[in-house]
């Protein structure tokens, strides 16, 4: 019998995670409708699904406003496993402090086999006059020789291991898709050298990017943060603004302090 991922169960994580998504600061709250049109999910199938997740403690149902909303579990789940910075929420702190300090978005992101994912996206305040950043959404991939960051997360791999990726993603590209090898390796190794990158923002725009890495314990896989912005006269201003915001929040210990247990009877 051949082997291989059964489509419809791939179908059907890949919607759990299109719901556990939608939730954000500005989307508290869904219908089953909200869900149907932000995804183009069909509603019968979509209201089975959002059934289940109620049912497993992922989401909370009013009975009488019909919004779901979603569980502490929903929030817990896998958490325990993850970094400091992840588990007491310096994180997402970060993200929060470095748009309210500048206005713009702030991308959290992570290398996903040969893509950069967009772990968290955190839009900015100041109007995107070019429309370019209206579609950007945690979540996405793109190849990682086509960012900024991507470029970053890349300079992390033994210089063999990246040279054999670099490789690999030309090797699979279109033809009108493929880089000069040599110079896409030397932008690499300036990556490495810096511990930042400037330049495209990819992910289908004409952005900018400046990308910052983000590692805040030994062996952890590492991430990036970004500001996605319009111009790239902004880019060393807005870079030393992450180096510093990412050094504080990395050298920061847990706010709470460990209980102290009497052992007195």
């Amino acid at each position: 019998m051949a082997s291989g991922l059964d489509p419809n169960k791939a179908k059907t994580a890949r919607r759990v995670i299109e719901v556990l998504e939608f939730f954000s600061e500005d989307n508290r709250k869904a219908t089953v409708m909200d869900i149907v049109r932000r995804y183009k999910r069909p509603q019968s199938s979509t209201s089975e699904l959002l059934a289940s997740l109620v049912e497993m403690g992922l989401l909370y149902k009013d009975p009488a406003s019909k919004f779901y909303t979603l569980t502490p579990r929903a929030a817990i789940l896998g958490s325990l496993s993850q970094p400091s910075i992840v588990r007491d929420g310096r994180l997402l702190g970060l993200a929060d402090q470095l748009q309210a300090r500048t206005g713009l978005g702030v991308a959290l992101m992570g290398m996903v086999g040969l893509n950069a994912q967009i772990f968290l996206w955190k839009p900015g305040a100041k109007p995107d006059a070019k429309g370019a950043l209206a579609h950007i959404a945690g979540g996405m991939q793109e190849r990682l020789c086509d960012s900024a960051a991507g470029l970053l997360l890349l300079s992390t791999l033994p210089q063999q291991r990246c040279d054999g990726v670099l490789r690999r993603l030309n090797a699979e590209a279109p033809a009108e898709s493929k880089f000069a090898h040599a110079e896409m390796l030397e932008r690499v190794q300036a990556c490495t050298r810096d511990g930042a990158a400037e330049g495209a923002a990819g992910f289908g725009t004409s952005a900018q990017m400046s990308a910052v890495l983000l590692r805040s314990e030994p062996n952890d896989r590492p991430m990036a943060v970004a500001f996605i912005h319009e111009t790239a006269q902004q880019s060393a201003e807005l870079t030393a603004i992450l180096r510093e915001a990412v050094q504080d929040c990395v050298g920061q210990a847990s706010s709470a302090a460990p209980a102290q247990v009497s052992n007195a009877a």
